[in-house]
């Protein structure tokens, strides 16, 4: 069972680029942050005779973390609406305090772009997507904008085939995009996929896939 504030932030601290503060001139309360960002997803601190945690989350599962343990409440000294406070009285298992955490971080690091390039690679070979499948694989479908900005700025074309996307009707991007003129179509070619007149067939081409969000 989790109880001790060192095993707390050894586990906060095995998350990537993440590392421990005392803001506050108080060993009391100890932060673990995000690099970069300096963002923090865990707070710890003795209250009560108890270690309490303050964790980020999520509006639909802030209130089942709740009603699922009493040791769970709205976040201490934080705005309630998006932080839980956990109390380590040895009743919450190892596990959800995990999750709970593991979640605080997700959410601290969430970043728009990445998702996008997470969900490009998800089209497979010979097939394409459009701006909006992609937004909603990423988890918004109203960002369709922000999908052509980040696969404009495509940081390793190799890994995330940028070029399988286009746009609603068909259309393949201009030619400022991937090398200059054609080069989309070749790319799409080599992939036994039909370019005429600059657009791909969707109904033969395009990838069918089971949004999560």
């Amino acid at each position: 069972m989790m109880q001790t504030r060192e095993e707390v932030l050894e586990y906060g601290l095995s998350f990537p680029d993440t590392y421990q503060e005392a803001p506050f001139h108080d060993d009391n309360w100890q932060l673990v942050r995000v690099k970069g960002s300096k963002k923090a997803f865990l707070w710890t601190y003795e209250r009560d005779g108890y270690i309490n945690l303050n964790v980020k989350v999520n509006p639909e599962w802030r209130d089942f973390w709740r009603n699922t343990y009493e040791s769970v409440i709205p976040g201490w000294h934080q705005n309630k609406e998006h932080w839980n406070t956990i109390i380590l009285d040895g009743t919450i298992p190892t596990e959800d305090i995990k999750r709970m955490i593991a979640e605080s971080y997700d959410i601290v690091t969430y970043s728009p772009t990445k998702a996008i390039y997470e969900a490009v690679k998800k089209i497979p070979y010979g097939r394409v997507a459009t701006y909006g499948m992609i937004a909603e694989m990423a988890g918004n479908k109203k960002m369709s904008r922000a999908v052509g900005n980040a696969l404009h700025k495509n940081p390793d074309p190799d890994n995330i085939p940028c070029f399988r996307v286009v746009n609603s009707k068909g259309e393949l991007s201009g030619e400022f995009a991937f090398g200059g003129k054609d080069a989309q179509a070749k790319l799409l070619r080599a992939e036994g996929i039909e370019v005429i007149n600059g657009k791909v067939d969707l109904r033969k081409y395009a990838m069918i896939f089971e949004c999560e969000n």
